[in-house]
């Protein structure tokens, strides 16, 4: 077996805009849902910001991008996955032309990464729908967001169209059917909609997602564009085989969108789900047409595996899965309940890569932990083994889907240096390789230290994966 990744393997980190930037009313940046979150997805939003935000100044990568992008080329990143903030540069959403100040800070980053010689791969919508969509348009559930989300693409191409390769269309866009406010801007509570409403919002979403891809392709010929998903494997509770049917229907949830994205039309099993519910969707012969503008590429986060059971008596959800599903006992998990799964991963790879054939791109994987600023020689830093250890396991099992024959471009660390949760909105729950001086309660210098897995990952990058153990 190989011991290395493919030749040109991406090997970096990735991050949000409203998890990091911070400077949440500067440069003629208007407000964004994330902006009235200031619990994460765990709790209902507020009316207005609230000053107990952490995301309202986050880590200040606005204003410290150079000092931090150049420690991403300290480790060696090949790709840096950040996203641009919808309300930088179309305040409300609905303008006729953009925010050059919001435009001129992208330049800005852009420049920077190219002076490290770092590929950017850009989210264009990381969870930031504008908080006046929301509110005005009701979000996701109103079909003229796709006409500003395309207004708002044509405006990210045709300025950065020829610095940029790698797109991605939504975040996490099967999170939608969970996480309506936060993935699709719908001020609703998920229970106070119909399925028809959610439904039709999340076909809305994927009109836009393929006019984008259309677009990038139109503008740049050059572009790649992908999608992005949640990848979380369900495997069944036992062998019952009611059991392997109820873990179908959920994958089916979530391959739902990779199917509509790669093959360009609606899958049998999902027309099955809309007949039994009741569920007509207005799909336009135009909307048809743009479905048919399929992706290059497949992206997706991935932090964990879980289990789906029929019997209603063990069908308990763990604490931590966002997306529901009963916990493993096989399976140990983190200090906020997320299982820990390595082996899910090469299946999860295999898995997209036989049925879609199109390249992947882990873009999101990574654990959350409790981390101890230390001294050691007379440097802060972190001994953060554990996450060394996660991280190694994890790579190992991509290495091993390659051997399996998998197309994989590239493997980007989630939250590569320390940034709010964007499930609860907390500092202390740390991610990156590199600590940043903030606490929950907003204190803090907001000063860089490189914890031990730095180094650990700049061996990685620097040996293409042989230096895994």
């Amino acid at each position: 077996m190989s011991t290395t990744f493919p030749d040109g393997f991406l090997w970096g980190g990735a991050t949000a805009a409203n998890q990091i930037e911070g400077a949440y009313n500067e440069g003629g940046k208007g407000l964004s849902i994330q902006d009235v979150m200031p619990r994460g997805i765990l709790t209902p939003p507020t009316e207005a910001a609230t000053e107990d935000n952490l995301k309202l100044e986050a880590i200040d990568f606005y204003h410290r991008y150079a000092e931090d992008i150049a420690l991403f080329a300290e480790m060696g990143f090949k790709v840096f996955r950040f996203s641009i903030a919808w309300s930088r540069i179309f305040p409300r959403g609905d303008e006729e032309t953009p925010n050059e100040e919001g435009l001129a800070f992208y330049d800005r980053v852009l420049d920077e990464l190219e002076r490290h010689g770092i590929e950017p791969l850009v989210t264009i919508s990381h969870y930031e729908t504008p908080l006046h969509l929301a509110r005005a348009y009701n979000g996701w559930k109103s079909r003229e967001l796709i006409g500003f989300y395309e207004r708002y693409c044509r405006a990210l191409f045709e300025r950065y169209g020829q610095r940029v390769k790698y797109w991605l269309t939504f975040n996490e866009i099967n999170s939608v059917l969970h996480q309506p406010f936060m993935s699709g801007g719908i001020p609703n509570q998920k229970e106070e909609l119909s399925e028809k409403d959610l439904y039709q919002a999340i076909h809305h979403e994927l009109v836009a997602s393929a006019r984008a891809t259309r677009l990038a392709h139109e503008i740049s010929p050059g572009a790649k564009v992908g999608c992005m998903l949640i990848a979380m494997p369900a495997y069944p509770l036992t062998p019952d085989p009611a059991d392997v049917v109820a873990a179908m229907h959920f994958d089916h949830d979530n391959y739902a969108f990779g199917d509509i994205h790669c093959r360009g039309e609606y899958p049998g099993y999902l027309l099955r789900f809309f007949r039994e519910h009741g569920i007509e969707l207005d799909i336009t012969d135009q909307d048809r047409e743009d479905l048919t503008h399929t992706v290059d590429f497949v992206s997706f986060s991935y932090y964990m595996s879980i289990c789906q059971t029929a019997d209603p008596a063990k069908d308990i959800k763990g604490p931590g899965n966002v997306l529901g599903g009963v916990p493993n006992p096989h399976l140990q998990a983190s200090e906020w309940g997320w299982q820990i799964d390595p082996q899910g991963l090469r299946v999860v790879l295999n898995d997209y890569w036989e049925r879609w054939q199109k390249p992947l791109f882990i873009v999101e994987n990574g654990i959350g932990a409790v981390d101890e600023l230390v001294q050691v020689d007379g440097t802060k830093t972190v001994l953060d083994d554990y996450r060394i250890s996660y991280l190694n396991d994890h790579l190992v099992q991509a290495r091993e889907a390659v051997a399996d024959g998998v197309q994989l471009l590239g493997y980007t660390t989630w939250g590569c240096i320390d940034l709010v949760s964007a499930s609860t909105a907390q500092m202390s729950k740390r991610y990156g390789f590199i600590y940043v001086d903030r606490n929950d309660d907003g204190s803090g210098t907001l000063e860089r230290y490189r914890k031990k897995s730095f180094d650990w990952y700049r061996q990685v990058i620097a040996t293409n994966g042989a230096a895994l153990q």
